[in-house]
């Protein structure tokens, strides 16, 4: 049977229902696909298009084994509406990032190496290259560290987030958000390669940092011409 063989047996559901449940599988793949990260580790997450409803992935299960099914929905007030397995231990902080952010629909979380490294180090992956400014529009900046699924990481990460696009997890690992899973996830490749990118120029010497002003100028450029505006 394909890598979509169980996916498309599951077609009961609403159609856009299935969509979105069907686009969180591809972009779990796609995190283990691009190295980003292991095992069952991670999550992901999408704003249903039924208002007050988050799409989230279950606890423990590995990816390549996921259905729509096992897709778990819950409110924003933390109520689980429909689920077949137990949601991600790191859903209070996915809601936590909706109900604050009202321009986010997706949200990424990933292990990947060089990203992880940095939050390990309590070290920030400052904007030194042209696409983490566009994309995330700043530093990634560290969240103090709590256990993951706490209310405290929660809180954590809304603090040292911002209105940025990825914050990194102290001993743990990196959130990406966005309009949508595709930039969600584009979010969390930016924020890795810039974290090798600065590591290596390290190397090299000292990275020379991109001045805030250029950081909002190319924000803006992206959010309002570069991007496709749906």
């Amino acid at each position: 049977m394909g890598a979509w063989g169980i996916i498309n047996e599951v077609k009961q559901m609403p159609s856009e229902l299935f969509e979105q449940k069907k686009s969180i599988i591809t972009v779990c793949r796609q995190l283990v696909h691009l190295g980003l990260t292991l095992g069952t580790w991670g999550n992901v997450s999408v704003l249903c298009d039924e208002p007050g409803k988050v799409l989230i992935t279950p606890s423990g299960m590995k990816y390549d084994v996921l259905c729509p099914d096992d897709i778990v929905a819950v409110g924003l007030d933390g109520q689980i509406w429909e689920a077949n397995r137990r949601p991600s231990i790191e859903t209070p902080l996915h809601l936590a990032i909706y109900r604050q952010r009202s321009d986010v629909r997706a949200v990424v979380h990933t292990h990947s190496t060089f990203a992880t490294a940095a939050a390990v180090a309590g070290t920030p992956i400052p904007a030194v290259v042209e696409d983490m400014a566009q994309i995330v529009g700043g530093n990634a900046e560290v969240a103090d560290y709590a256990p993951a699924g706490s209310a405290q990481l929660a809180e954590n990460v809304i603090s040292a987030l911002g209105p940025r696009g990825a914050v990194l997890l102290a001993n743990h690992g990196v959130v990406g958000v966005g309009a949508d899973i595709e930039e969600a996830l584009q979010v969390c490749q930016v924020v890795e390669k810039t974290a090798c990118i600065y590591a290596y120029a390290k190397l090299f010497g000292s990275p020379k940092t991109i001045s805030e002003k250029d950081i909002k100028e190319m924000h803006d450029f992206y959010k309002t011409k570069y991007k496709q505006q749906i």
